[in-house]
């Protein structure tokens, strides 16, 4: 059904988008993110690690061919995602921005999903 396909379509660009927003910050070592490494403990150098891996992931998650590769940057999202909820909830800092941010990838992989399914129904049968 097209609904599906829209709805897939538009939360993948919206998290695509954020996660490239969020890569370049990671890149660039805003002083926000920064602060909050070092407040967490966390070595500075995986700043970089991760924004690499959003910015591939964000382009995985865009490109319609290469299925598995889709399937990989859902699951590495999902897990920083729950990472990243779980560094705020042991700091006591407020965790609903990467919770939002899950549960769009969530509604993205559902719909992704529901669109496949949708088309192979309506392929000819053999």
């Amino acid at each position: 059904m097209k609904i599906n396909k829209i709805i897939y379509w538009a939360s993948t660009v919206i998290f695509a988008g954020m996660m490239l927003m969020s890569s370049v910050m990671y890149l660039t070592k805003s002083q926000q993110l920064v602060e909050g490494f070092k407040l967490m403990g966390y070595p500075l150098f995986m700043l970089d690690i991760l924004g690499v891996a959003k910015l591939l992931g964000a382009i995985a998650l865009v490109q319609p061919k290469f299925k598995t590769l889709k399937e990989w940057a859902y699951a590495g999202f999902t897990i920083n995602m729950i990472g990243a909820i779980w560094s705020h909830v042991v700091l006591g800092h407020p965790f609903i921005s990467p919770l939002l941010f899950l549960a769009l990838l969530a509604v993205s992989y559902l719909f992704y999903h529901r669109a496949l399914f949708t088309k192979a129904d309506l392929r000819p049968a053999l």
